[in-house]
């Protein structure tokens, strides 16, 4: 499993500009993409202007495919409107998965 954990920083009207954009990403990334395991983007509740992202595939190739969707070219496009304040997105290779809490 891939999973992929980060964060953007934007001015805050910014976020608000994006919202729709962001809804719709993941929408078509869910609906779409039979790779997608999870797909989320949450707005920090404790810092404004802070754009968390959350993302699982089951493997390098439904990510690299991902990539090359319409939906995300259309966000990309966005998020190129926006004032981007910085950023910190990595991917991560996850061979063990443990569960901490479930209800």
């Amino acid at each position: 499993m891939i999973i992929v954990e980060g964060w953007v920083r934007m001015a805050g009207e910014d976020i608000g500009a994006l919202r729709v954009a962001a809804a719709e990403m993941m929408r078509a990334t869910k609906a779409a993409e039979p790779g997608c395991l999870e797909y989320a983007f949450a707005l920090d509740l404790a810092e404004p202007g802070l754009l968390r992202v959350i993302e699982r595939w089951v493997d390098e190739v439904a990510l690299t495919a991902h990539f090359a969707t319409p939906h995300m070219a259309a966000f990309n496009q966005a998020l190129a409107g926006a004032k981007v304040l910085g950023a910190n997105i990595k991917v991560y290779d996850a061979d063990e998965v443990r569960t901490i809490m479930e209800r």
